[in-house]
């Protein structure tokens, strides 16, 4: 099983019709069949650190990783959602014995990257944005 976490807070001015737009996206992205698990919602940690809301998904292998990615639902999704994000930071996690996991799910999201620099350049441009493990 692998956990990808996104704890983030929209843009200042983001108003509250398109906050909830883009959370609808997400929502969907998050119920496509390749998730086994999820949670779009209020972030619950501490506000100092900024956040205030939170998406959770479980896939199951890298093979549901790569559905995941390449599921129209997940690019949609991230057109409505990524422009309006000012702090973005990811946290992944797994049960997975796999050394090398971490290695390919980097190499998986560097392909998404570089076959879709639309995509990569929504990415790149929420100013605080950290990709972990």
């Amino acid at each position: 099983m692998f956990i990808n976490l996104l704890r983030f807070r929209f843009r200042d001015g983001v108003p509250e019709e398109e906050r909830a737009r883009a959370l609808e996206a997400i929502s969907r992205t998050a119920k496509s069949e390749a998730v086994s698990f999820s949670v779009v919602g209020r972030d619950l940690g501490n506000p100092a650190d900024g956040f205030t809301h939170a998406y959770c998904v479980g896939l199951a292998d890298l093979s549901a990783l790569r559905r995941y990615f390449d599921d129209p639902l997940h690019r949609a999704g991230d057109l409505l959602f990524l422009p309006l994000v000012g702090r973005l930071w990811r946290m992944a996690l797994t049960d997975d014995a796999d050394p090398a996991l971490g290695e390919k799910i980097h190499a998986m999201h560097a392909e998404k990257m570089a076959g879709d620099p639309e995509w990569a350049a929504l990415l790149s441009a929420i100013p605080d944005l950290q990709l972990q493990g």
